[in-house]
């Protein structure tokens, strides 16, 4: 599917548009689904079909109302056994350069803990327990000089997103969070406590994944043959969930939440009903230890029954989590869920305005998974905090495994 936006609709209704034939890559079609115009500005929905011949820029000349434009959509290269997409953007060659860096630092025994096979055994070891109750792989920030930390760091600025609270920033802010615990109980908390692995060799060519994991923030990008095959899982947590440090406010989870919240304000009482579970939720469904153990059955309200401006929320709801990637990779991946969009579930448990213990949102669709869970307080007891995950069921590690 795709959203064509435009500007003074007169609120005419419109048929079922003819087949639009794509140019530059060729093999797909495009067809108006009928509607109403908005009065002023609103989004046409277009189905997309068909087989893409190649990769590259497939455009869609459109004409609608006596006015002409086009749209285009990105088809990507295959990866590894046929069930993934690869993302091209600049990011890998700046992350092999930041890694190669870093590796240049390290002594023989460092750089026999950092680099380790690329294998389902060491990809899934990572954890949202703090590290001094599960161990990681890799090596810690704590045991890395001052010059070789910041190094390490660099990789992982490279490898993620520049929007303020996004990407390498909230990376920031959730381990600063880290510090905040630790200052209450020191054994296991604190931002040296984190660890960043390499599972293969590192290189323009072949595959291997960059992983940076701890307590509240994990990320797991992999390369293959120098794009990115996958930018997840990511986990995403924070406790306490805001806190004030030296007259600046935090909240590195706050456009996360923010967007589930209007997605979910969007919704109708009736199609509230239909997205709410019945199901009371501890903790994430798909989290540490479960992967590909998603569930087999979608629940809760379709998105394809929604209009398209709550379609719209849906998708922006997605962008804050897949924004913690660089650019040009979020704007591969959120063109795959925005087509993938009528294939898609949300659903919820608790309140919709998220703001109690047990809150729970799930978006769930052909290739993406978001879990959101307010989770009880640990070391601050009386406030809950954050769970959140991002998965891709055919693009996690790459689709290798």
């Amino acid at each position: 599917m795709a959203l064509v936006p435009y500007m003074g609709g007169n609120g005419a209704d419109y048929p079922v548009g003819s087949t639009i034939a794509s140019t530059g890559v060729t093999g797909l079609t495009a067809t108006l689904n009928a509607g109403t115009l908005a009065n002023g500005s609103g989004v046409l929905t277009y189905t997309l079909t068909g087989t893409p011949l190649a990769t590259g820029t497939a455009t869609f000349p459109i004409t609608i109302g006596g006015q002409s434009c086009s749209f285009s959509v990105t088809v990507n290269p295959t990866g590894t056994g046929g069930n993934t997409s690869s993302c091209t953007s600049a990011s890998p060659a700046r992350v092999l350069a930041a890694v190669n860096a870093f590796k240049a630092t390290l002594s023989a025994a460092q750089l026999a803990t950092v680099e380790l096979a690329y294998n389902s055994a060491n990809c899934y070891t990572w954890s949202n327990l703090p590290a001094s109750l599960s161990a990681r792989k890799g090596l810690r920030l704590a045991d890395l000089s001052p010059a070789q930390r910041a190094l390490a760091l660099a990789i992982v600025q490279a490898a993620t997103g520049t929007i303020p609270n996004e990407g390498f920033d909230e990376v920031n802010q959730v381990v600063a969070a880290d510090d905040v615990l630790g200052a209450i109980q020191p054994n296991g908390y604190g931002n040296f406590q984190y660890y960043i692995a390499f599972y293969g060799t590192p290189a323009a060519t072949g595959t291997w994944q960059l992983q940076f994991t701890g307590h509240h923030i994990t990320h797991n990008i992999t390369y293959k043959n120098g794009v990115v095959a996958g930018g997840s899982p990511i986990f995403n947590a924070v406790e306490p969930d805001t806190w004030t440090a030296n007259g600046t406010a935090f909240d590195p989870l706050g456009q996360e939440k923010a967007g589930l919240r209007a997605m979910l304000a969007g919704l109708t009482s009736s199609q509230l009903a239909s997205a709410k579970l019945s199901s009371t939720f501890t903790d994430i469904v798909v989290g540490p230890g479960k992967d590909k153990q998603f569930p087999t059955t979608k629940v809760g309200l379709a998105v394809s029954s929604l209009s398209t401006a709550q379609q719209a929320l849906v998708l922006a709801a997605m962008r804050p989590w897949v924004q913690d990637l660089d650019a040009e990779t979020a704007t591969c991946l959120l063109t795959i869920y925005q087509n993938e969009l009528n294939g898609t579930f949300i659903a919820f448990s608790g309140s919709e305005t998220l703001t109690n213990q047990n809150d729970y949102v799930r978006i769930d669709g052909p290739s993406v998974w978001i879990e959101f869970l307010y989770a009880g307080g640990v070391i601050y007891r009386n406030q809950p905090h954050v769970h959140s995950l991002y998965r891709d069921r055919t693009r996690d590690y790459g689709g290798s495994f």
